[in-house]
């Protein structure tokens, strides 16, 4: 049994505080709560008309829930008692704890102190509404919400936030989304969100979980849910916001511009199969599209209407998404032309226009056809008209033709409105009955299809490794910056791709070395950041004039000069960059690299350990991939060398995790099949051990 089963699934509540504490009551009584109700209360002799007690003591034994809404000094102590009666769990509703810490010196001392009372017993906040169970009607919730309760045998979602306003919102969408649970996450002073949402969906009424995210608790916590979710087929949306936060360390690489933690936070989710959207309508329409057909086996869309205008706003909505409405093949196309007239020009999207509008059986022969092409999920655009003003007799022809088709070909299907409140909130429970999911909005649907998309191919695709969090934590006191000669020295002696090269004093010493070298070489000032950016280097030098001169123009710029054999026949540039991210350790960025990384920002980033597949996966992803594999008639880079290279610089990092805060390779020249690929820049920045 699940730690947080009593909390979760309550036959007995007790309700500690004022007015908060009579709205518990209140509403449990409303949602039809079978179970017992305790309230607590020092002077009053019934709450909300039911029976008060004293204390904890007084209590006819140890409830499975509690809602404590008292002020934070009392909050301790009624947890601690609660924990020493034996009680399953409390709501802390409280404000003043580890929240407060910015202006208040007693938020941190009184949130440990909490933790420290509640000991085994779980504890979900301090700082939050608490949780809705609409399956059984148990409400450990101060205040309203727009929520029904489910029907006996009914399914629903589960949806935790870290915003007790946002839960309350949800639970006032006019969507059709039917949630089983709600939850608000607070402080996760003793319970993380990951481990109440494990408690979750372990529920068989829980069809499908989202989550509102502002920061993760734990990484192996997110690891062991979304392992679970996967054993139980039960996918996760997630809503990580965090975006626009410009909280990043004082850095001094290119790929720390590319790589903040909201990129990290991506990478993270993608490894675990977890669908993320970034706003709250496509996170409502993704969960209800889960909720009914549960992950989509592929990317392939049909969409349905009967407006030229539609169908092009469809096909437009697609642009720039893995999902798309593929070209129908002949046969597929005449078999569907034979249901229309000779004026109607059929494609994907179909605008069957309205010579078939309120036919029945022509309806249902053309949706048939268009339905049986094997797509993942089928979509008929249908906004309804406004019932106050009109009449939508005639629209229920076109569902009972959509619906004929999706039994026939045993489809998945979705009924898309263009506008939210043209699908009446009263006819979705009637059309998720009848296998046709109503979305609302197209931007959203096509956000939900994707999500549902990807998790089907994520869950496809075998499990990640952990991964790996030993470099994680703040860094720690002073960086080093090695300069570009010592920071190569590393590379070569872990047997990595670096093109010959020597330091050199002054522009004897650097003729010198380029002749040994051979020519043409590339001559650069040592202990500059960004050398391109101040003119610090030179590149294709031919002879020991050439060398001679450059090498008295760059030696005021740095600390000496290096020169390096130049690498010839170079197809593409990429960066390869890692950073120090405080909860996941080192994150890896691919990207177009160059003088202009900043500029394309053509970049994915990965996370540690990452595989070959992972690797080359993310390199075909990027704009720049055409180029490697021979853009118009181009040579083809090595692009077996890149990857064998990308993955020995990954490896580099792993086994100095606990030193390095930053790498930076920029570029990483990758020459014409054969030639391989050559680390041309490196900038390395260490922590200072001494002072960290």
């Amino acid at each position: 049994m699940h730690k947080l089963e009593r909390l979760l699934r309550p036959k007995s509540i007790a309700v500690f505080g004022g007015a908060q504490a009579a709205a518990v009551v209140a509403q449990s009584i409303k949602m039809g709560f079978a179970g017992e109700i305790w309230p607590v209360h020092p002077t009053k002799d019934e709450v909300a008309g039911r029976k008060a007690y004293r204390s904890v003591a007084d209590l006819p034994g140890a409830p499975d829930a509690a809602f404590v809404g008292v002020n934070r000094h009392l909050t301790i102590e009624v947890v601690k008692a609660l924990a020493e009666r034996g009680a399953g769990g409390a709501v802390c509703f409280a404000a003043g704890f580890l929240e407060t810490e910015a202006y208040d010196d007693d938020g941190e001392r009184l949130q440990a102190e909490l933790v420290a009372a509640a000991g085994q017993m779980p504890i979900i906040g301090p700082n939050c509404y608490g949780l809705i169970n609409y399956a059984d009607g148990a409400l450990l919730w101060p205040d309203q919400h727009g929520g029904i309760r489910l029907a006996d045998g009914g399914k629903g979602v589960a949806i935790i936030t870290q915003s007790s306003n946002i839960a309350i919102n949800m639970t006032m969408q006019k969507r059709g989304l039917p949630i089983a649970f709600l939850m608000t996450a607070g402080n996760q002073a003793q319970t993380g969100l990951s481990e109440m949402a494990l408690g979750l969906i372990e529920d068989e009424r829980v069809t499908s979980l989202g989550l509102h995210i502002e920061a993760f608790d734990s990484v192996a916590g997110f690891e062991r849910l979304a392992a679970r979710a996967r054993e139980l087929k039960k996918p996760i949306i997630a809503m990580k916001v965090g975006r626009s936060e410009q909280a990043r360390q004082a850095t001094v690489s290119h790929t720390a511009s590319l790589a903040g933690s909201d990129a990290a936070s991506g990478a993270f989710l993608r490894r675990l199969g977890i669908a993320r959207v970034d706003s709250i309508p496509a996170f409502i329409e993704a969960l209800k599209l889960l909720h009914v057909t549960g992950p989509l086996p592929g990317y392939r869309l049909s969409s349905m209407s009967c407006s030229g205008g539609e169908a092009s706003v469809m096909a437009d909505s697609a642009e720039g998404r893995w999902v798309n409405f593929p070209d129908l093949t002949g046969s597929h196309r005449a078999h569907v032309k034979s249901t229309l007239g000779p004026l109607v020009a059929v494609a994907n999207p179909l605008d069957y226009h309205t010579f078939i509008w309120n036919n029945e059986p022509a309806m249902t022969a053309t949706f048939t056809a268009m339905v049986s092409g094997g797509f993942d999920l089928n979509m008929l655009v249908l906004d309804f008209p406004r019932p106050d003003r009109c009449s939508d007799t005639d629209w229920w022809a076109t569902l009972r033709a959509f619906e004929s088709a999706l039994k026939t070909n045993k489809a998945q299907g979705a009924i898309v409105s263009s506008l939210p409140e043209n699908l009446p909130e009263e006819y979705t429970a009637g059309l998720m009955a009848r296998g046709m999911v109503p979305l609302f909005g197209i931007s959203e649907a096509m956000d939900a299809a994707q999500a549902a998309a990807f998790i089907g191919w994520a869950w496809r695709e075998p499990q990640a490794q952990p991964i790996d969090t030993s470099a994680s934590g703040a860094p720690g006191g002073d960086h080093i910056t090695p300069d570009e000669a010592e920071a190569k020295s590393r590379l070569i002696k872990a047997g990595l791709p670096v093109p010959k090269g020597e330091r050199a004093a002054n522009a004897v010493e650097a003729v010198i070395s380029s002749m040994a070298l051979g020519f043409p070489v590339a001559l650069k000032a040592l202990g500059v950041t960004h050398k391109s950016e101040v003119g610090a280097v030179r590149l294709n030098l031919k002879d020991a004039e050439s060398v001679s001169t450059a090498a008295h123009d760059l030696l005021p710029l740095g600390t000496g000069l290096y020169v390096e054999h130049m690498v010839r026949d170079g197809v593409a540039e990429l960066i390869v960059g890692f950073t120090r991210d405080p909860m996941f350790g080192a994150v890896m960025t691919l990207g177009t690299g160059g003088v202009l990384v900043e500029l394309l920002r053509d970049s994915v980033t990965l996370m540690l350990p990452a595989t070959r597949d992972d690797i080359e996966a993310a390199l075909r992803g990027l704009k720049l991939f055409p180029l490697l594999e021979g853009y118009r008639g181009r040579p083809k880079a090595d692009v077996a060398a890149a990857i064998e290279a990308i993955s020995g610089i990954a490896a580099f990092v792993q086994q100095n995790a606990g030193e390095i805060e930053e790498l930076d390779i920029n570029p990483l020249i990758v020459c014409t099949e054969g030639k391989g690929a050559w680390i041309a820049d490196a900038l390395l920045v260490l922590g200072d051990k001494k002072n960290g």
